[in-house]
C-alpha cells in the first residue's frame, strides 16, 4: 500500500508541473534585396510596387554568377518577400520591367 501512495503522489507531483506546450521560432528575416548589374556603372531609378529608388548599379567586371556583390545602400534595394513589379529606368529610357519572386533572404541578381 505504500508503494502505491508513493507512486500516486509521484504521479501527481510530475503530471501537476506546469507543462505545456512551448513554441520556438527562428529563421530568416522575412525580406529580401534586390541588386543590378550593368557593363558600366551608372545611376538607375527603380520602381518597385510603385515606390521608388535611386540606385547605382554595379560594374559587371566586379560581379561574377558565382561570386557575391557587396550589399551597399547605393547599390542595394531591401524589399519584402513575394512578387513585385519592377520597373528599371536609366539616362535611355525603361531598361528593365518584369514580375519578379523573391524569397526570403533571396538578394536578387537582375542583369541589365
Amino acid at each position: 500500500m505504500k508503494k502505491f501512495l508513493v507512486f500516486l503522489a509521484a504521479v501527481c507531483l510530475f503530471s501537476s508541473c506546469g507543462t505545456g506546450v512551448y513554441t520556438v521560432s527562428s529563421g530568416k528575416a522575412d525580406k529580401s534585396e534586390l541588386s543590378f548589374v550593368s557593363k558600366d556603372k551608372m545611376a538607375l531609378d527603380v520602381t518597385v510596387d510603385g515606390a521608388a529608388y535611386s540606385v547605382n548599379s554595379v560594374k559587371e567586371k566586379a560581379w561574377k554568377k558565382t561570386g557575391n556583390i557587396k550589399k551597399t545602400a547605393l547599390n542595394t534595394i531591401s524589399i519584402p518577400t513575394g512578387q513585385h513589379e519592377v520597373s528599371v529606368s536609366g539616362k535611355n529610357g525603361v531598361i528593365y520591367s518584369k514580375k519578379i519572386f523573391v524569397s526570403t533572404g533571396e538578394h536578387k541578381i537582375i542583369e541589365l
